[in-house]
């Protein structure tokens, strides 16, 4: 037998299979998944540790050359979920584009990317949660609060696994309901985020902006490529489109206005903070709470924590929501087994798909360290991101896909080539030991694909 692994997946067999969700995300509702992934507790950190080591008060304008960077990935996004309204993201454009080994491969790196994020923001999670019931006088025992390490005396981190587990089962109740505890939660964290701005801006010294780029323009650049992984998970939003309503216009407002939004957040924090306190002084484990406790707003420093431990909640919210929508459309093509494809008949929601991912996260979470693993959600991201901008070109030549009505990536094929360029551009700068791991998932991946995926792919059976 023959293989044919650039067999390409057509368009109507993936909205006639997705047509069953149900249609009931708005563009706020795409806004608050994206905004809920993007900003995490890094807006509290970020913007402090890279103007002290890398860009000084210049990291206003590393992040606003991130978010360009971003901006073109997000306008291919917007192209792609705009014209291929269908569950999967990156896979399934991969999918239709390129062809099914492609898909699987980025299929596979999205897994990669969302499942690990989950379950380190878990661990991160947790670790904010017993500090605040320490503070109450709580204590857990020892063996529940890290994974599994009997040298150190751990051997679960039983928070971390109750947080996943608790945000799966609100999922699987449906999405209307926990779309808007999502959203409620998105509210709250960006009310804190304003208060923080709008106390700040009265304790701003204009001496500590200057020198405005103390390291040169090469030391805001330079924080550009440390602050760029700050603006991933918007891609997320991508994963939703078959239960979104008018999708080739919502679609685009979700992703583009949740760059937007998040980048003017990042912007203002980095702005105050730096004009609040010297630079210099910021290389702390938590700056915007240093300079809180500098100038006496302690009390807006413990709020903060509230707005860290929400901001991560969202986080996983979104990425456990996504991942879920992923595996069900691997599920779905029957490269995985077909019951993660299956949608309950109550909610029509992928519960199979759902669980399955929230064990296998609340495992990596609860029970293994991730601390030299996490590095990896940057390469599974950027691979999609790349495979996702320069797939564009092909989109734009198929006759058999109208998306007349929908958003256009504008300056064809300039933006789109120039998005793929500078996602291999950060590609490079990844570790040696981010390549080595990635190999070993990917190698893993493909024996996967050959041993099982190609032989019960839905195309394999339209083919004989």
């Amino acid at each position: 037998m023959k293989l044919n692994i650039m067999r390409k997946e057509s368009l109507d067999r993936y909205l006639g299979t997705d047509k069953n969700f149900v249609k009931s995300l708005s563009a706020f509702d795409l806004m608050a998944l994206g905004i809920g992934a993007v900003i995490g507790t890094g807006i509290f950190i970020l913007p402090g540790t890279v103007a002290a080591v890398d860009a000084g008060p210049g990291v206003i304008l590393s992040f606003l050359l991130a978010a360009i960077v971003c901006a073109l990935a997000a306008m291919c996004y917007a192209e792609f979920s705009s014209a291929l309204p269908v569950a999967g993201s990156a896979y399934s454009y991969g999918n239709v584009v390129f062809g099914e080994i492609i898909g699987w491969i980025l299929g596979w790196a999205l897994i990669l990317e969302y499942m690990l994020a989950v379950a380190a923001v878990s661990t991160g999670w947790a670790a904010y949660f017993l500090s605040l019931l320490e503070s109450f006088g709580i204590r857990l025992p020892h063996a529940l609060t890290g994974p599994f390490d009997p040298a150190h005396g751990t051997y679960i981190n039983l928070v971390a696994v109750l947080i996943v587990l608790g945000i799966t089962a609100m999922l699987a109740h449906g999405m209307k309901a926990s779309v808007r505890v999502n959203n409620l939660a998105v509210l709250v964290k960006i009310v804190i985020i304003v208060a923080f701005v709008a106390v700040g801006v009265f304790f701003i010294k204009p001496a500590n902006y200057h020198p405005f780029l103390p390291y040169k323009l090469s030391g805001a650049f330079t924080g550009a490529t440390t602050v760029f992984f700050a603006f991933l998970g918007f891609d997320a939003v991508s994963s939703s489109a078959a239960e979104v309503k008018n999708p080739k216009k919502n679609m685009t407002f979700g992703i583009i206005g949740t760059l937007v939004i998040a980048t003017v957040l990042y912007m203002a924090v980095a702005a105050v903070l730096v004009g609040m306190v010297k630079y210099t002084k910021l290389d702390v484990a938590n700056p915007v709470a240093f300079a809180l406790k500098s100038i006496n707003q302690g009390w807006l420093a413990d709020l903060l924590s509230i707005g860290a431990l929400v901001g991560m909640f969202t986080m996983m919210f979104t990425m456990i929501y996504s991942s879920s929508r992923l595996v069900y459309s691997i599920g779905r093509d029957g490269m995985l087994p077909t019951f993660l494809a299956k949608l309950d008949p109550h909610t029509m929601v992928p519960k199979n798909a759902l669980w399955v991912v929230a064990v296998i996260i609340a495992f990596m979470g609860g029970l293994v360290s991730l601390d030299n693993l996490t590095s990896l959600v940057n390469i599974g991201t950027l691979l999609a991101f790349t495979f996702v901008s320069f797939g564009i070109i092909p989109l734009r030549k198929r006759t058999d896909i109208d998306n007349s009505q929908g958003f256009k990536v504008p300056l064809y094929p300039i933006l789109p080539i120039l998005s793929g360029l500078a996602c291999l551009a950060m590609i490079t700068l990844l570790k040696l030991e981010t390549f080595i791991g990635a190999g070993i998932w990917f190698a893993f991946g493909l024996l996967l694909y050959f041993a099982y995926g190609y032989q019960h792919s839905k195309l394999n059976k339209t083919e004989n």
